[in-house]
């Protein structure tokens, strides 16, 4: 968290890890540029947040070149060309301590993963360095080890059911003291393969993962093991080039993921009712902020399920952001009395003004790891979030939706913010609130993503600590439960954010404390 003189810095990271924003500063200083940076972190995360990154999951990334047209590439998961009989995927049940979920996982949960061509994509568009040396900071990590944070030791202690399902698995992330349990907090992590993977991935180029030994690899244990990857997913792979969506607010102005995802078209739908609220004239926190804030929640549910957001996204987008249907929303607003799922984000901003927010899931993991590379593979059609139809019903060959928004907002004194976030559903609710608290309370940007947060969802409100005493009915909304945590908590979302003030020369930002973030200048 901090500020400090543009003319002083190469650029700012922001990230879910001390070891992957140290790994994009590390580039920025040797003459990398944002993008170089931000996949600099991406590698360096897959090492040092194996639940969260992997080469084997799906993510977004949103890139603002100093010079050019932003553009959202779209590496997310992609289901299989057909489905296969016989598929393994099975349950297992993980303990959040305050509930339990079901997670399905198996060879049969395998998405064709899209990291590894995202990653070459954005390096051969935007790239100003060699990947030999943007992959560095990775290869030192995986090779020679590193302390497992605090928020990784505790999310290997949840996901312990699945990392403990498949012999590879439990031999590679095994505690380096006690082989019958995970690696814990402060323990020394290495993936030595995972190194030597990409070391070679590097220098041979993706072609060695989507059509070479790994693709054949992984196509025969899939076959053999009852999943639905072939050789065809993996040749017939492609990263996606999107315009972003462009949502103004007030004289702000957001870009964001667009659909087929769903989560930058919620957001920008909550903030398009909440504008002209007079939102920013309550207080920050006081009982009159919480009501709109719930109420446009509850309405976004409202309108995502009318629109059938997240089965029919382009046509649900087009619905849910048009003025008039928008307008019979924002009318409730206004009519009403005044008063863990495993993503992970990185947002660098480079000296030269060049942008880019990441954001990566690998699910929970599948438990299978492509042979000899260290790399776990995701189990996004074991998802029930994203497969909205039903487990075994998704639609063969389409790009997998997701609520992963990676947003650039530009504000009305010329200042710029990456943002993004990990969290499943609560992600499209955490960073409306860090926009909210910074374009209407003026908040600045390192306080706004630490500020306590709400979410609403099902009937029930999840309120962080720091807001005024309250009763639920004073909120004048359908609440059926609410839960005051004791503390500021991961389940509501992990907004690392990095913003740069062009007229003072200045960055500023800061690393969700929710999800281990940490933020820091080049």
């Amino acid at each position: 968290m901090g500020k400090i003189d543009h003319m002083q810095a190469n650029g700012a990271v922001a990230a879910g890890d001390t070891h992957t924003a140290q790994a994009a500063a590390e580039v920025l200083r040797a003459g990398g540029n944002a993008f170089d940076a931000v996949l600099a972190a991406l590698m360096s995360a897959c090492v040092a947040e194996p639940v969260l990154a992997s080469l084997g999951g799906g993510g977004f990334l949103l890139a603002r070149p100093e010079s050019g047209a932003p553009q959202l590439y779209d590496f997310f998961a992609h289901t299989p060309l057909q489905h296969r009989g016989d598929v393994d995927l099975y349950p297992l049940m993980v303990d959040f301590g305050t509930v339990q979920q079901e997670f399905h996982i198996g060879m049969g949960s395998i998405a064709t993963p899209g990291v590894v061509a995202g990653l070459f994509a954005a390096h051969r568009d935007l790239g100003s360095i060699p990947l030999s040396v943007i992959s560095e900071p990775a290869l030192k990590l995986a090779r020679e080890g590193f302390a497992l944070s605090p928020l990784q030791g505790y999310i290997f202690n949840v996901v312990a059911p699945i990392y403990q399902a498949s012999d590879s698995c439990r031999q590679l992330f095994a505690s380096p003291l006690d082989d019958t349990r995970l690696i814990g907090e402060g323990e020394n992590m290495k993936n030595p393969a995972f190194a030597d993977f990409l070391d070679v991935l590097c220098r041979e180029g993706e072609d060695l993962f989507y059509k070479g030994e790994v693709a054949q690899r992984v196509a025969t244990d899939s076959e053999a093991g009852g999943g639905h990857l072939g050789l065809d997913d993996f040749s017939s792979y492609r990263t996606r080039r999107r315009d972003p969506l462009n949502i103004s607010y007030g004289d702000a102005q957001l870009l964001t993921n667009p659909p087929p995802s769903t989560g930058g078209t919620l957001i920008g739908f909550a903030l398009k009712l909440l504008q002209d609220t007079g939102l920013g004239g309550e207080r920050f926190g006081s009982v009159e902020h919480l009501k709109r804030i719930v109420h446009a929640l509850e309405l976004t549910h409202h309108a995502r399920i009318e629109t059938a957001l997240g089965v029919n996204n382009d046509e649900g987008a087009t619905q849910l952001l048009d003025p008039e249907f928008l307008e019979g929303y924002r009318s409730q607003i206004l009519g009403r009395d005044k008063s863990y799922r495993g993503t992970t984000h990185i947002s660098v901003i480079d000296a030269k003004g060049n942008a880019a927010a990441l954001t990566v899931s690998n699910g929970e993991g599948s438990a299978y790891i492509a042979p000899g590379t260290g790399v776990v593979l995701n189990n996004m059609l074991g998802e029930e979030d994203i497969n909205p139809n039903g487990l075994n019903q998704w639609t063969p060959n389409r790009r997998l939706s997701s609520m992963m928004a990676p947003c650039i907002l530009f504000g009305p004194d010329g200042s710029e913010v990456a943002l993004g976030s990990g969290g499943s559903n609560r992600i499209r609710t955490a960073i409306l609130q860090v926009i909210l608290a910074v374009l209407e309370f003026d908040v600045p940007l390192q306080d706004a993503v630490c500020l306590p947060r709400i979410h609403f969802e099902g009937g029930v409100l999840n309120v962080e600590p720091g807001f005024d005493p309250f009763d639920a009915a004073q909120l004048g909304t359908d609440i059926e439960s609410f839960k005051v945590w004791e503390d500021l908590n991961l389940f509501f979302g992990g907004v690392h954010a990095v913003g740069f003030d062009a007229r003072g020369r200045t960055f500023s930002g800061a690393g969700d404390p929710r999800r281990g973030g940490a933020f820091v200048m080049a």
